[in-house]
C-alpha cells in the first residue's frame, strides 16, 4: 500500500500505529483550564476583546501538545487515518506538532513561500493534506483548499484570480497544473506530494528533512485560508477566513451543536476542498482535543461506511445529506454501530424523511447545521428538541433574522431573507471578506444585515424553516413554493431516490413547479404517465396542494456541483431555453 509522498517503512519512526485509545471524559474536562475555554468562548460570544496575536498551531494545538508530553493528557490520538487496506496511521498532537513542523520547513526554505503568500493545497483524504494545512497555519501562509475533483479549467480560473503562488498537488492532478500553469503569471512554485519526482515541480518527499521550524507570530486579523465557494449559482466566489474566524470562531459551536469532548473521536467526511473539511476535520475538533478520524474512500460506498463505523469506536459522524439517503436504503439492521452516539449534518437541506428513516433504524438523531462558507450560524443542538424538517435555532454569537426587501425585519411565520445582523458590531466568527470582489461585498449588506441569498421563516420558539435559494423560489399564481419543500414531499415516495424542482414557463400561471426525478430501479419501467399522476397526487396528500409539481420529468441523475450540491441553477435555465 502506498502514501503519496513516502512508504510506510520510511515514516516508521514518524507514524505512531501501535498506541490505543483511551483517557476519561472527568480528566479530559480538566483540561479545558488550561487551553483557556473559558477565554476562548468569551471572545466567541464578544465578551471579550481578541487578542492581537493568534495563531492556532501555536496557541492550540502545541498546548495540547506540552500536555500530551507532561502526561496530563492520556493518549487518545489528534488524527487517525485508515485507507480500508491495512494502512494506518495515528498521530498524538506531539507527533502533529513535529511533522508539521518540517512541512512547514519544506514550505519557507526550498519553496521560499513566505507570510501572507497564497498557495492552493488539492490533495485527497491522506495525511498530508493535515499535515500541510497545519504547516501553511505555522508559516503564516495563506492556504486555498481546492477538490481533487478540480478540472484543469477549475484549477486555472483559481489559480488566475486568486493571484496564488504555489501550487501543491499530486501526480494525478499534476498534468492538468502543466496544462494551465502557463497561463497563470502568479505561479512560482510547484509542489508535488508523491513518491516520484517529475521535472518542473518540488519535490515534497526529498525535502520532508527534521530541522526545527519556530511558529509564525501571526496576528488575529491576518488572512489564514481563502475558500472557494461552491458555485451554485454562478462563478466560485473567494471568501477569506482569518487567523482567528475558525480557529476560535468554532468554540461554542463545537461544544452545542458538534458536542465535541477531548474523548470523542469524529469522522468527518466532507472533501477536503470545502470549509467543511476544516470546520469538522481540523478547528472544530481540536480545539476541544478531539480524535479527527479519516477513512480515505475513492469515492462514497454506503456499505463501507456503514461496516467502518461498526468496526471503529467513532462516536461522532457528519457527512451530507446525500450520504445519509443512500445509507437509509440499506439494511441498517445487519450492522451494530460501535460507540456512534451522535450524528451530525449539513451542506444543503436535509429532508425530513431521511431524518425520520434515520432514528427509526438506528435509534440516533440527526442533528442539523445551517451555514455557508461565510459562516455557521444556525443548528440543531444536542440536548434541545429537534423539530423534523427545521434546520434548528440561531448559534451563539449570531443575531439570525429573517427580513425583507428593505432589510427590516418581519414577524414570526412570515417568509423573507435568512440574515445576520453585522451592524453596529460585525460577529465575532464571520468571514473577512470576498476577495478582490467589491461589488459582492456591497450585494450582500442590507441595512444592518449580511444577506445569506437563502429564503426562510422563523417560528415562535426560534426554529428556522428552510424554503430555497432566493433565486430557486417559484411564484405561481400569486404563491410562492420552495423547492426544498416538494422536494421533500417527493422523496417520501418508494420511486424517488432524488428529485430537483425548479420553475417552468406557462402561458395561464407565467411559471409552474417542475420536478426532475431519479427513479428507483423497481420503478424504471413503470409506465411515466400513470407514475407522474401517482406523483402529483401524493405531492398533494404530504404538502398544500397548490405546490404539487404540475409537470414532471424522469432523468437518469440531476446536474450538480463539485461539491455535491444540486444545480437548480441550470435546470431552471435549461426550461426557461436560457441555455
Amino acid at each position: 500500500m502506498k502514501i503519496l509522498f513516502i512508504n510506510h517503512k520510511l515514516l516508521k519512526s514518524i507514524w505512531s500505529s501501535s498506541r490505543k485509545l483511551g483517557g476519561s471524559v472527568p480528566q479530559a474536562v480538566r483540561l479545558f483550564t488550561s487551553l483557556n475555554f473559558s477565554e476562548f468562548e468569551a471572545i466567541n460570544r464578544g465578551d471579550k476583546e481578541v487578542p492581537k496575536f493568534f495563531n492556532f498551531a501555536n496557541d492550540v494545538l502545541d498546548k495540547w501538545s506540552k500536555i500530551e508530553k507532561d502526561g496530563g493528557r492520556p493518549y487518545h490520538p489528534a488524527f487517525w487515518w485508515i485507507d480500508g487496506k491495512g494502512g494506518e496511521v495515528k498521530w498524538g498532537f506531539e507527533k502533529l506538532g513535529f511533522v508539521s513542523r518540517k512541512a512547514a520547513n519544506v514550505l519557507t526554505g526550498p519553496c521560499g513561500f513566505q507570510r501572507g503568500d497564497r498557495v492552493m493545497l488539492i490533495l485527497p483524504r491522506i495525511p498530508e493534506w493535515w499535515m500541510l494545512t497545519v504547516a501553511c497555519i505555522r508559516a503564516g501562509i495563506i492556504f486555498i483548499p481546492g477538490t481533487p475533483q478540480l478540472t484543469a479549467k477549475d484549477i486555472e480560473y483559481r489559480l488566475q484570480v486568486s493571484k496564488a503562488k504555489g501550487i501543491i498537488t499530486n501526480d494525478s492532478l499534476a498534468p492538468m497544473v502543466e496544462t494551465v500553469s502557463s497561463s497563470c503569471p502568479s505561479l512560482q512554485t510547484k509542489l508535488l506530494v508523491s513518491e516520484s519526482r517529475r521535472e518542473g515541480w518540488q519535490p515534497f518527499k526529498e525535502l520532508f528533512d527534521s530541522f526545527s521550524h519556530n511558529c509564525v507570530q501571526t496576528q488575529s486579523d491576518e488572512p489564514m485560508v481563502i475558500f472557494f465557494t461552491s458555485g451554485t449559482t454562478g462563478s466560485p466566489k473567494m471568501a477569506e477566513h482569518s487567523q482567528t474566524s475558525l480557529a476560535l470562531g468554532l468554540t461554542l459551536l463545537g461544544r452545542t451543536w458538534l458536542d465535541f469532548k477531548p474523548s470523542d473521536v469524529i469522522w468527518n467526511m466532507s472533501d477536503t476542498g470545502w470549509v467543511k473539511a476544516c470546520l469538522g476535520g481540523v478547528f472544530g475538533p481540536w480545539l476541544q482535543g478531539t480524535s479527527v478520524f479519516i477513512h480515505s474512500m475513492p469515492q462514497f460506498d454506503p456499505k463501507e461506511v456503514l461496516e467502518t463505523l461498526s468496526r471503529y469506536p467513532v462516536t461522532t459522524l457528519c457527512t451530507a445529506p446525500t450520504a445519509y439517503r443512500m445509507m437509509v436504503q440499506q439494511d441498517l439492521s445487519s450492522y451494530t454501530f460501535k460507540s456512534l452516539s451522535h450524528c451530525l449534518t449539513g451542506g444543503e437541506p436535509m429532508n425530513p424523511e431521511v431524518v425520520s428513516q434515520w432514528k427509526k433504524q438506528t435509534g440516533l438523531q440527526l442533528y442539523e447545521g445551517y451555514g455557508q462558507t461565510e459562516v455557521v450560524c444556525a443548528s440543531n443542538e444536542k440536548g434541545k428538541p429537534v423539530k423534523l424538517g427545521s434546520m434548528g435555532t440561531a448559534a451563539p454569537p449570531y443575531d439570525v433574522q429573517i427580513v425583507d426587501e428593505d432589510g427590516k425585519i418581519l414577524p414570526h411565520g412570515q417568509e423573507g431573507d435568512i440574515a445576520i445582523r453585522i451592524k453596529p458590531k460585525r460577529p465575532f466568527g464571520f468571514f473577512s471578506h470576498y476577495v478582490d470582489n467589491p461589488e459582492k461585498n456591497s450585494a450582500v449588506v442590507r441595512g444592518n444585515f449580511y444577506i445569506t441569498g437563502d429564503r426562510g421563516w422563523l417560528d415562535e420558539d426560534g426554529y428556522f424553516w428552510f424554503v430555497g435559494r432566493s433565486d430557486d423560489v417559484i411564484i405561481s399564481s400569486g404563491y410562492r413554493i420552495g423547492p426544498f419543500e416538494v422536494e421533500s414531499a417527493l422523496l417520501e415516495h418508494p420511486a424517488v431516490v432524488e428529485s430537483a424542482v425548479v420553475s417552468s414557463p406557462d402561458i395561464a400561471r407565467r411559471e409552474v413547479v417542475k420536478a426532475f426525478v431519479v427513479l428507483s430501479p423497481e420503478f424504471a419501467s413503470h409506465n411515466p404517465e400513470k407514475l407522474t399522476r401517482e406523483l402529483q397526487d401524493h405531492v398533494k396528500k404530504v404538502t398544500a396542494p397548490y405546490k404539487y409539481p404540475r409537470k414532471v420529468e424522469f432523468i437518469q441523475e440531476l446536474p450538480k456541483t463539485i461539491s455535491g450540491k444540486i444545480r437548480r441553477n441550470e435546470l431552471r435555465k435549461r426550461e426557461w431555453g436560457e441555455i
